[in-house]
């Protein structure tokens, strides 16, 4: 069985992180992480004519980064599976358009990256593509027009509110072996707390992720001491502390083990309330920081838990509470393998 307890998707064939692409906006740039990024831009436009297009552009780079590294091309990917925060996934399908590439357009929110790679990974397991390729993106000014108010409304925000990160994501991933290794996934639940208050994402976003861990651990027989690092999406200075006591309440305590991508990716100085959010929140900062720190062998085994709040203007509108989900993958270090 490749079913491992109630959602868990353990892989029986090797399946390895061939190469990422990551490239982001000016204050992702700025932050502490800014030097390992492969691309970034000092303009939030990315030099194109709007806010959407300059998303579309930061996708096209990522995926174009990740691809030059494997030298190799659109032609050489059997399947595309992309998914951003815009109606539609207008991004991932605008992009999907100029690539030609068999195309699983997906939404799990700011949990896309991890439900990417997840899915690809059961893809080439199963025998039904040979190499993948799994991006994410966001921007903060398409992300606050569409969920909030436009950016030149100057509207007031609270402490809970997190910054969209600005940037993309992209991951080429097939059975070639390389230093990163995909061994698990596990499948979020809905869960909904009924929390209401969309600047505050953070907390509706905690319970999610909590029990994705929980299952995660359960179905595979484990505890936090397991793993070198355990890392939420997008809970910030809001959600991390509500994960931690949520799993203590279980029995659980990750204590230091635990870090979230949204905390990662800015300083406090930088004006960003709790921290980042966004799509490419937990893409960037796993693809550009934590993957050179498994490569380095700073880190051995890597639970990454990207989290999404599944809701639109719409129903927020109508006074809806926040679902939410978190995906989980595992990513270990590949001993004796050379990129």
């Amino acid at each position: 069985m490749k079913l491992e307890g109630k959602q868990t998707w353990l892989f029986q064939n090797p399946l390895f992180v061939n190469s990422s692409g990551t490239a982001v906006g000016p204050k992702e740039k700025q932050g502490p992480l800014g030097n390992l990024f492969d691309k970034t831009y000092d303009d939030m436009h990315c030099e194109q004519n709007n806010w959407e297009m300059a998303e579309r552009k930061l996708m096209e780079d990522a995926i174009q980064v990740a691809l030059s590294k494997q030298n190799i091309t659109q032609e050489d990917i059997d399947v595309f599976l992309a998914g951003d925060l815009l109606n539609q996934n207008v991004t991932a399908n605008y992009v999907a358009r100029h690539l030609k590439i068999p195309f699983l357009c997906l939404f799990g929110a700011c949990s896309t990256s991890m439900e990417s790679i997840a899915i690809g990974s059961a893809l080439i397991d199963g025998g039904f593509a040979k190499r993948a390729l799994a991006a994410t993106s966001s921007h903060n000014a398409t992300a606050e027009r569409q969920f909030r108010y436009p950016t030149e409304y100057g509207g007031q925000k609270p402490g809970t509110m997190t910054s969209t990160v600005t940037g993309s994501g992209a991951v080429v991933l097939s059975q070639q072996a390389s230093e990163i290794k995909i061994t698990s996934a596990t499948v979020g639940k809905v869960i909904d707390l009924g929390l209401t208050d969309s600047q505050d994402m953070g907390s509706a976003m905690a319970p999610a992720a909590a029990d994705t861990i929980k299952q995660h651990l359960q179905d595979l027989g484990r505890t936090p001491d397991d793993y070198d690092l355990i890392l939420t999406g997008d809970l910030s200075g809001v959600g991390s502390p509500i994960v931690k006591d949520l799993l203590k309440e279980d029995g659980i305590n990750v204590g230091t083990k635990h870090n979230d991508c949204g905390l990662l990716i800015y300083t406090p100085d930088q004006q960003v309330f709790a921290g980042g959010s966004g799509c490419a929140c937990a893409a960037v900062v796993t693809f550009g920081h934590i993957f050179k720190e498994i490569k380095a062998g700073r880190l051995n085994r890597v639970l990454v838990v990207a989290t999404g709040a599944l809701l639109n203007p719409t129903v927020i509108q109508q006074k809806e509470s926040i679902p939410s989900i978190a995906h989980g993958v595992v990513f270990e270090r590949a001993e004796g393998v050379n990129s």
